[in-house]
C-alpha cells in the first residue's frame, strides 16, 4: 500500500530553487519512497535532526519525518548535502 506524502512549505521552497531536472529526480525518488516504504528501512539522523530520517538522491537529501499508523510521510527540507545539515 502507498504512503501519503505532505509537503512542508520550507521544503516546496527548496524544490522551487531546484533546477527542473534535480527536481524531477527528487520527486520520481519522493513517489518511489510512497511506493515502497513497507520494504526500506528509513535511515535516521542524530544529534539536533534526530527526529528525522533522510533520503539520498545524488547530491541531495529529502529530510522526512513518517506516521505508520496513518501511512503518512512529511517531506521537511530539501538541500544539497553541503547545506541541509546545518
Amino acid at each position: 500500500m502507498s504512503y501519503r506524502v505532505e509537503f512542508e512549505p520550507e521544503a516546496i521552497e527548496d524544490l522551487d530553487k531546484l533546477d527542473e531536472t534535480v527536481r524531477e529526480r527528487i520527486l520520481t525518488k519522493i513517489n518511489w519512497l510512497c511506493g515502497n516504504f513497507e520494504q526500506i528501512k528509513p535511515q535516521a539522523l542524530t544529534e539536533e535532526l534526530s527526529d528525522f530520517f533522510k533520503l539520498r538522491i545524488g547530491d541531495y537529501r529529502v529530510l522526512y519525518d513518517f506516521d505508520r499508523a496513518e501511512q503518512f510521510i512529511t517531506i521537511i527540507r530539501i538541500r544539497h548535502r553541503r547545506e541541509v545539515y546545518q
